[in-house]
């Protein structure tokens, strides 16, 4: 297998492991099973005696719970963290500081957004399932009483609990970052190729003396085109057994969120009390269709277009940029398009401006498309 992380060009590195990170559907069991065998064997361990696959990470923390005792020590710090730390200080050796700063630019910064942040989501959904916080309490005398102090940290002593069994796990498929760039590096030894190995059949493992249990990939993935989770008709990241991350463009949502969007109104928009997800709502709703349903008036108009503002309750308001199209489309009409600005602009050029990264004084645009 150490033939398999042998410096391949990046552009090679990032599409390879792109499609392992998106990958869904059913493991190569016998396959995944060998590559955790080949991992153990590399970091001087005895193969486990025993492998438990689960349909999702929520199924796998639900075995742990039951039976973490029989499992033996975790062994990830072997397994894992010290394949990671060989092959990373070889690189630094390899390329100086520098050089694996832009390696890294190109190759694990490409596919961060479509691994890490996904691995976070998956950490935050489980935590919140296994050990959620509880509700606030705004009274301060009845958050000092006996009974709420000890049932927050009843809470906190499970989450930290949650935590501690999620620091167990190696990512699988959520590790592609840190594989396609250590592929392109090509100082990985056999020991981190078995754990490519595996990345490229598993989702979410646990590495224990005795068990090694192991999530399936998920059943479904939709992002984006920015590659973050998202859609609008339901999960976003689904596993077999019905654990499932929702997620309009990115933002995580509850699971009936998606459903209130039909029907919207700007009343409905301005009357959501979270923040984030009032965003979502007017995202989903249109700031043009908002402006023009909710009376809003323009802030500036110069050449350039005209300046908006929403103005939400508990928020910073929502400023944008009408512009015109310039360039006509095939039929002969002009497209307008509303550009979101920072909420202290105060003139319609400024805003155009800020858009091309530049300040209002310098913005002398030849032709404007």
């Amino acid at each position: 297998m150490s033939s398999q992380l042998t410096g391949r060009p990046a552009d090679l590195s990032v599409a390879h492991w792109r499609a392992v990170a998106a990958a869904t559907g059913p493991a190569d069991r016998a396959t995944a099973e060998q590559a955790v065998r080949d991992a153990y064997r590399a970091a001087g361990l005895a193969e486990p005696a025993e492998f438990r696959w689960c349909p999702s990470p929520r199924a796998a923390l639900d075995e742990l719970l039951a039976h973490r005792d029989g499992f033996g020590a975790s062994v990830r710090e072997q397994v894992r963290t010290a394949a990671w730390e060989r092959a990373r200080t070889a690189a630094l050796a390899a390329l100086g500081p520098a050089g694996w700063a832009a390696l890294w630019a190109v190759t694990g910064a490409e596919l961060a957004a479509t691994t890490a942040l996904p691995a976070e989501r998956v950490r935050a959904a489980l935590l919140d399932h296994f050990a959620p916080e509880p509700e606030p309490i705004d009274d301060w005398q009845e958050a000092r009483k006996p009974e709420n102090r000890a049932l927050r940290q009843a809470a906190a002593e499970r989450r930290g609990r949650i935590r501690l069994l999620l620091l167990d796990a190696v990512a699988g498929q959520h590790d592609a970052a840190w594989l396609a760039a250590f592929d392109t590096a090509g100082t990985g030894d056999a020991a981190l190729a078995a754990l490519a190995g595996a990345a490229r059949q598993t989702g979410w493992w646990w590495p224990y003396e005795r068990t090694v249990l192991l999530s399936e990939r998920p059943t479904a993935l939709h992002r984006d085109e920015a590659g973050r989770l998202d859609r609008a008709d339901g999960p976003a990241l689904a596993y077999a057994d019905g654990f499932a991350l929702h997620a309009w463009r990115g933002m995580p949502v509850p699971a009936d969120f998606l459903d209130r969007l039909t029907g919207l109104t700007p009343e409905r928009i301005r009357g959501e009390e979270n923040a984030e997800l009032r965003r979502v709502m007017l995202e989903h709703f249109g700031y043009d269709r908002y402006l023009a349903e909710s009376g809003a008036e323009p802030l500036h108009r110069d050449g350039t277009g005209t300046l908006w503002r929403i103005q939400l309750p508990n928020d910073e308001p929502v400023v944008m940029v009408e512009v015109l199209n310039s360039t006509p489309e095939p039929d002969g009409t002009h497209r307008t398009y509303y550009l979101r600005v920072p909420p202290g602009t105060r003139t319609a050029r400024a805003g155009v401006a800020w858009t091309f990264g530049v300040e209002e004084a310098e913005y002398h645009p030849q032709q404007e498309t």
